[in-house]
Order: C-alpha cells, then structure tokens, then sequence
C-alpha cells in the first residue's frame, strides 16, 4: 500500500563528551500528511549551499539521512479523527523511498504496493522477514531541510530527493570522526589555527562529521563560546580511504605552516556558525 506524504526528517549531531559542549541539532525537515519523522546522527554547518560552500547540496543530504535512520514516528489522524503517532522502523529503496510495516491499515492509503520488491527492501535492512500485508511505501512529495529550528530551510522536491545519491562515505563516517577525535586531537586543534580566519584562541576542538566534500568541527573558547565551522578537503573523496588520506595530507600541510617550513597557499575559511545552549547556557 502507498501513502502519499510529504517528509519531515530531524537529523541529530554526533554527540561527544566534552564540556562545555552542549548537545548540537541539525535539523532536516518536511511537512506531510501524515507526519514522518526521522532521526539520525548528521551533522553540518549551516551555510547556503553553494558552489563554494563545499557541503552537499540539500537533496544529497536528504538521502544520506534516510540512508543512516531506520526508526521514526508516524502521525496521522486516527478513524475518530484525533491525531495520532506512533514509533515506526522504516527502510528504502534505490530511490530513497521510505517502506513501513504497520499493524493496521491508515486512513489515507490511497493506493496499492508492489510487495515482493519492498519486502526484499526490508528483510535486507533487518534481516528479518515483514507481513506484506504491513508494508507501506512513502511517496516523497517534498522535504524541507533545515539546519536548526531558528533558520529558514530548504525545499527539496521529490524529483531531486529520488535522483539524488547519498553521500558515500556514510557508512563509515563515524567511525572515521571517532578514530580521528580519539588518535588525532593535535591534528584537529591545528587546523583551527592554520584553515580557519579566527581571532580569538581555540581550547578544545572536535571533528564532528566528515562527508565527500570536507568535514565539521565543533571549537570551544572560553571567551567567545561554542562554535561549528565547515573545512572543505583540498579536492572530492569517493571513499574512506580517500578522506583518509585528505585528512592526512591537510594534517601534514597544516604542520608545515605551523612551523614556518611552507607558506599558507590556500584561503581560510571564514564562516562560523555560532551554537546557543538550549535554555540560555
């Protein structure tokens, strides 16, 4: 059966343990009907994307969520008309469209589903066998994505969410900022002094996400704060071993400038996102 929907997806930051840091939301929304809503461990500064902002675009980043989250909440109306939501496991296709297994039929199934397809789809995610009679497949009318609550988003339509990939490197994208965070803290700090145009001093400094394009940190300064800032890699990776060796290549540059034995050929970033504590922190 198919419900056609539009998507609301809330994206959560990778958290780390380090204060004074507060937890960090990046937010990828849609509006539905009924609501669908995502959550995954996705994070990234919030600036335009551009040709030169070196992020994905949104419709990239649409995907690689859905790629990354398999439970979520469904809301709907229930038969007496009162809103109701509950917590759903989900999958997707090639595409990105979104499958469910649901005890009981929704009001607004409009039509039918090809079920030997998204019951493959859905044993392959969870290794387990769904009722056919359960399954339901989301049609994507168009997602919003929004950084966090207080900036406008971003509309993706249906025909750029289905055509676009997901970013590769999402699969291992955790694992890379943990190994880094956990082997290369000298490295992360250094790059906040040699890639990015700050003017105050940097005590702590976490990467928290990489993808094709660059990756994200989260810098502390007991003067000026919490802030995230985006470092594009020098050119486009396809795989771990690519943002590896990206990452080890800016690490040996940055090392270099650092002790005056190469000058600085390349321009700072200088956009900073500033992160506020929820309730004035």
């Amino acid at each position: 059966m198919k419900m056609n929907l539009q998507i609301l997806t809330q994206s959560l930051s990778t958290h780390f343990p380090l204060p004074p840091f507060p937890p960090k939301s990046k937010f990828l929304q849609a509006k539905f009907k009924p609501s669908f809503k995502l959550c995954s461990s996705l994070s990234t500064v919030s600036v335009p994307p551009t040709k030169t902002s070196h992020k994905p675009f949104p419709a990239e980043v649409s995907r690689t969520i859905m790629e990354l989250s398999s439970i979520g909440t469904l809301s709907t109306l229930a038969q007496d008309g009162w809103p109701l939501g509950v917590g759903v496991r989900f999958a997707v296709d090639a595409e990105g469209t979104p499958v469910l297994c649901l005890p009981q039929p929704s009001p607004d199934n409009r039509s039918t589903l090809h079920v030997q397809r998204f019951d493959s789809v859905w044993k392959k995610r969870f290794g387990e066998a769904a009722d056919v009679d359960n399954l339901y497949t989301v049609d994507v009318q168009r997602v919003l994505q929004m950084e966090d609550l207080n900036e406008d988003g971003v509309w993706v339509t249906s025909s750029d969410y289905k055509n676009e990939n997901p970013d590769p490197l999402r699969n291992s994208a955790e694992e890379i900022v943990n190994e880094i965070n956990n082997n290369n803290r000298e490295d992360v700090h250094r790059f906040c002094n040699v890639y990015v145009d700050l003017d105050f001093q940097v005590s702590e400094a976490k990467m928290i996400w990489v993808d094709r394009l660059g990756f994200d940190l989260r810098i502390y300064s007991p003067q000026k704060g919490v802030f995230d800032v985006r470092i594009p890699f020098p050119r486009e990776v396809t795989d771990e071993k690519g943002a590896k060796s990206s990452f080890n290549g800016m690490s040996q540059l940055a090392w270099e400038v650092e002790k005056n034995f190469h000058a600085p050929d390349f321009e700072k970033v200088k956009q900073l996102k500033k992160i506020v504590y929820s309730g004035g922190r």
